[in-house]
């Protein structure tokens, strides 16, 4: 294959931290190179580089795109070179361009950027309330293609990425993965020369994110494309990439065949280790003949929970597990004080008195509810304040600076930072952070409240696999060093596998298997696993 890019001694800088350091790599014209590794591995400022079109001021090295040129401009792959222009007919020459060296409105830059296409995690950078074949006919638009063959064209872009049978739905109502698949269809308007995918389905379950690694890869063979993608996932690595590169605090580790450098990226963070031995003491959770029952105009009466009763030992970290509907998120609620249930009881021990839940008042439920802190699955940080106010000022903890200070980089201590790394987050707003950070900063917002009970319902969500055990060795070192009780509502067996001491599988609001977590694990019905498998949580 053709050399493409070439990337020499590469190292950028922000605030006095480098976050690439002396890169060096070569990408082949055609290639599809997979870049895995961690949250803030440098894997996204790597692809804003190669897309080019953000000034950077500390960067240092060389990005050189090898291309060919008409002599009206027109950009191509250096393998055209010596070939005809299809527009105007003159022949293409070799042109070399580093992104590095050339300014940010310089003109050739900007024709070389016009040939790249991006693809984000969560942006989707859609017009919301237009239909999917006009979100595409706005891009053909936005680059002059106008007239009757334009809707013409949009359609055909719609059939390269599958959604000829969404073409014409309001694209606010289309799933994650449709809209991923129209943002592609805006993106290959430009007839791309190479596609940068950065983490492209790092919020979409496995069945949905596989339709859209599927259409990528199509559109790079059918585009002749280059592509580079990243992901915390190594099987897309393995799945989609002719090459692979692991990438760590800014460093190459190992570069080649994606089996091998997958493999050896799993040995490294692939397990959460053994855990330490805990001690686990008396009940602090006691719930007996739990109900909650309701009326749906469409199902009739709704038993959520149906004659549910456990115990929770103190410092002990208990799964609540099932199928979407089996009443977890529901049982968790009457464990937090968010619902009170039908009938039934639910008692939380502060010190040594057993609170009821089901008793309003400052001195029964809101005695217990102090020291209850709940990780909602769809957390939410504030997002104009920086991790500093999030964890003090914006949830009412008023305390002075050095002691607010001091409290907050122990607590993200404790969620699973180093000390280090928490000083260094401290300023830093929330978009600023990776998915695996800025759960862990959620998580220390709920945790410098000093609870004894805390509730985390689907605490992994539709994350990675490596994020996945940076939040399971997060839990599991914040009751190591606080000797809190943890309930975890999850579907995500694995997680619950690594980090659970004990179990209960709920099934039709009811209680089926309860006891140490591989036991009870080991009973569930194939259809609950393929469930679990393609990441259905509770409604």
């Amino acid at each position: 294959m053709t050399p493409f890019i070439e990337i020499k001694n590469l190292c950028v800088g922000f605030d006095g931290v480098d976050v690439l350091k002396n890169i060096n790599l070569e990408i082949k014209e055609g290639e599809i190179l997979g870049i895995l590794g961690k949250s803030s591995a440098g894997k996204s400022i790597l692809m804003h580089i190669l897309r080019g079109v953000e000034p950077f001021e500390n960067v240092s090295g060389s990005v050189i795109y090898h291309l060919s040129r008409c002599s009206n401009g027109y950009i191509e792959l250096p393998g055209k070179a010596g070939t005809a222009c299809p527009i105007c007919h003159t022949t293409f020459e070799k042109f070399d361009v580093d992104f590095v060296k050339l300014p940010i409105h310089d003109h050739f830059r900007k024709e070389i950027t016009r040939r790249i296409a991006i693809m984000l995690q969560r942006t989707f950078a859609l017009y919301g309330d237009e239909r999917v074949i006009v979100n595409v006919m706005n891009a053909l638009e936005e680059i002059g293609e106008l007239g009757p063959d334009a809707i013409n064209k949009a359609a055909d872009l719609l059939d390269q990425v599958n959604l000829s049978n969404r073409m014409m739905h309001i694209a606010r109502e289309l799933s994650g993965g449709e809209k991923q698949r129209v943002v592609l269809a805006r993106q290959l308007v430009k007839n791309p020369i190479l596609l940068l995918a950065d983490e492209p389905t790092g919020t979409l379950d496995p069945k949905t994110a596989n339709i859209v690694h599927e259409t990528i890869l199509r559109a790079t063979r059918n585009f002749n494309m280059s592509l580079v993608i990243t992901s915390h996932w190594p099987g897309v690595i393995e799945q989609l990439s002719h090459r692979a590169l692991w990438l760590d605090e800014g460093k190459i580790v190992k570069i080649g065949d994606p089996q091998d450098v997958c493999s050896a990226f799993m040995k490294e963070v692939g397990n959460i280790g053994d855990q330490e031995k805990v001690d686990i003491g008396k009940p602090i959770i006691r719930a007996r003949d739990l109900k909650m029952t309701y009326f749906s105009l469409d199902r009739g009466i709704v038993r959520a929970i149906n004659d549910v009763s456990f115990d929770v030992n103190e410092g002990e970290i208990f799964g609540l597990i099932g199928t979407s509907g089996a009443g977890k998120t529901t049982t968790s609620k009457t464990i937090s004080g968010l619902l009170k249930p039908t009938s039934g009881s639910i008692d939380v021990r502060i010190g040594d008195d057993w609170i009821d839940l089901t008793q309003l008042g400052a001195d029964k439920k809101g005695r217990a509810t102090k020291y209850i802190g709940v990780l909602h699955q769809e957390y939410s940080l504030y997002p104009h304040r920086n991790v500093i106010d999030n964890l003090t000022e914006s949830i009412g903890l008023d305390l002075p600076v050095e002691l607010g200070e001091r409290k907050a980089i122990q607590t993200l201590m404790t969620a699973g930072f180093t000390e280090k790394k928490a000083q260094e987050i401290l300023a830093k707003m929330p978009d600023e952070l990776s998915e695996g950070e800025r759960h862990r900063v959620a998580m220390a917002q709920v945790l410098i409240k000093e609870p004894r009970i805390l509730v985390f319902d689907e605490p992994t969500g539709t994350m990675d696999p490596v994020t996945k055990i940076e939040v399971a060795k997060s839990i599991i070192h914040a009751r190591k060093t606080l000797g809190e009780t943890f309930v975890i509502v999850s579907h995500d067996m694995d997680f619950v596998a690594q980090v659970c001491d004990r179990a209960a599988l709920m099934r039709l609001g009811k209680i089926v298997d309860i006891g140490e977590t591989d036991t009870v694990l080991s009973k569930l019905s194939r259809k609950e696993r393929e469930e679990a498998l393609e990441g259905k949580v509770e409604g």
